[in-house]
């Protein structure tokens, strides 16, 4: 008979999980002083990237549903950090963007969030690092649905 239990200790799927805890935990802790969370960050980071984004888009890149994106912008929006116009120039999508003020959050924010993850990396040579990077997106491409 195949033993078919998965064991923590030996789990590749565990560990990853574990690394994404702590990666979050260390994120929250580093944007709280600057009153986001990791969800707004996410969508601040993707505006700045490229704006105009969808609400679906964002939520997509953020990885949270579209009704919680909702509540990201909402709020985003209120504390003058994106622009949406009133209304779509073209189809229902409202393109967003970054305000001087979000685009000043936001060079803050990714700082922050640069230093989590270098101090995450910091045990690691930088081949080492390229090679974890690659061996992660080539799980993620074994699992995605065209994979």
């Amino acid at each position: 008979m195949v033993d078919r239990t998965v064991h923590l200790d030996s789990s590749v799927g565990y560990a990853l999980k574990q690394a994404a805890a702590a990666l979050r935990a260390a994120m929250d802790a580093a944007l709280r002083p600057l009153d986001l969370t990791v969800p707004q960050y996410a969508c601040l980071e993707l505006l700045g990237q490229r704006p105009g984004l969808s609400t679906a888009e964002l939520a997509r890149g953020a990885f949270v549903t579209r009704q919680s994106m909702h509540g990201v912008l909402r709020g985003l929006e209120e504390r003058g950090l994106l622009d949406r116009p009133a209304s779509a120039p073209h189809g229902r999508a409202l393109p967003t963007a970054l305000t001087p003020a979000g685009a000043d959050l936001l060079a803050r924010a990714s700082r922050a969030v640069a230093a989590v993850e270098t101090r995450m990396l910091d045990g690691l040579t930088a081949d080492r690092a390229a090679r974890l990077r690659g061996d992660l997106a080539a799980c993620v491409a074994a699992l995605s649905p065209a994979g």
